[in-house]
């Protein structure tokens, strides 16, 4: 229409009309020309073979020279991280591809999708070893230690598989999905945690529940995270309601409650705004006793353990979808709707860099063993390296 428009109000009678009218043309191209040259991408590598958004990312934990990625494509891909090499597509999948991660010796990698299909293949033989159907899939989780596989559905059951014999086990929940879970650091317990706002603590070899968090213990809305410290005695939940709870794995008695206050009374407007608010990622500092909590209004929040209080807020200016912390200092990363990833120091709360290079959000990211890489990934279709090694660090 506004073409159309346009055309009617030329006058191609008279001449002159028609130079301005072709360098209005011109400057929309240079525009066009000066936006694609702003577009700032501190990238190394990029990984675009997929042909959609891709929504997770995992780096293999032996070498940290594979990367595994899924996406909306419906594909899952196996690649190198030092140069976007493809090493093999984990094919067969009819759904988008939610889940992915490699085994902790990094033999085989796991691709699950949102419909519940879960294939497991060898790596060095770029084969698929092992697949089984569950229903909607909500999460999915490698044992620290063994060839066993965790996963979480919709139905509100978890799932345990030893791979490739495929032996299995369900621990049934309640009839919610689950929505988030994590095996414990002694490979024997596993904390899930539901969308009624429940958590339990499992038994993985008796497939019994040994707490059970509810009512004013567990939280009003569903859990979105749950994570937990390097020797496994404290575990931290997430959710909806934007309360974080710290809880004592062996008694299963919450220690500690944290709650994010609205910075700024919000104006009328702004209500819905202040209501779509939830916890988003979580996790604890491997060398001090430091918590980081990501928040969907853009607010990552620095706690204290010791104290068990508010140390640091760094402000995003939108969602934070993730943060990871680097596993020998206290320096916490964070991905966010903006589409940059941005590095902490939790001491100051001071932010230490910035990298750009997707044009979408980030939905996901790993970042390697010695904190010298991160791997994004966007809703621009795209997988990212970034080299992060700084000299003064």
């Amino acid at each position: 229409d506004d073409l159309a428009d346009e055309m009617e109000d030329v006058d191609f009678d008279d001449e002159g009309a028609e130079e301005p009218d072709a360098e209005g043309w011109d400057t929309e191209e240079d525009e066009r020309v000066e936006d694609s040259m702003e577009v700032q991408d501190d990238s190394d590598v990029t990984f675009s073979l997929h042909s959609a958004s891709v929504f997770c990312v995992s780096l293999d934990p032996k070498t940290n020279t594979l990367a595994v990625t899924g996406g909306e494509d419906d594909k899952a891909f196996v690649w190198r991280v030092s140069d976007g090499e493809l090493l093999f597509e984990c094919s067969g999948h009819k759904d988008s591809v939610t889940c992915a991660g490699f085994s902790h010796d990094s033999v085989f990698v796991a691709t699950g999708d949102m419909s519940g299909l879960i294939k497991v293949w060898r790596v060095d033989a770029k084969e698929e070893v092992w697949s089984f159907e569950v229903g909607d899939l909500e999460w999915m989780e490698w044992h620290p230690q063994a060839h066993v596989l965790l996963a979480g559905t919709a139905d509100g059951n978890s799932w345990m598989w030893k791979i490739p014999s495929g032996d299995c086990k369900t621990f049934q929940g309640p009839a919610c999905p689950a929505t988030c879970g994590k095996i414990l650091p002694d490979g024997k317990r596993a904390v899930v945690g539901y969308e009624d706002g429940t958590m339990r603590i499992w038994d993985l070899k008796q497939g019994t529940s040994l707490h059970v968090l509810k009512g004013q213990d567990g939280h009003q809305d569903p859990l979105t995270c749950v994570a937990s410290n390097q020797d496994g005695s404290l575990i931290m939940t997430g959710s909806v309601d934007c309360y974080t709870k710290l809880v004592n794995s062996t008694t299963g008695k919450v220690v500690s409650v944290f709650k994010m206050e609205n910075m700024a009374p919000k104006a009328p407007g702004q209500s819905e705004e202040a209501e779509s608010n939830s916890v988003e990622s979580l996790g604890f500092c491997n060398v001090m006793p430091l918590v980081a909590v990501g928040y969907l209004n853009g607010t990552l929040a620095i706690y204290d353990l010791s104290t068990q209080s508010l140390r640091h807020t760094c402000q995003h200016k939108s969602g934070i979808v993730q943060l990871l912390w680097e596993e020998n200092s206290a320096v916490v990363y964070t991905c966010s709707l903006d589409g940059a990833v941005r590095l902490w120091d939790a001491r100051s709360g001071k932010m230490i860099s910035e990298y750009r290079g997707h044009s979408a959000e980030i939905l996901d990211f790993a970042v390697n063993k010695d904190a010298s890489i991160v791997v994004t990934t966007s809703g621009d279709h795209q997988a990212k390296v970034f080299c992060v090694q700084r000299p003064d660090r």
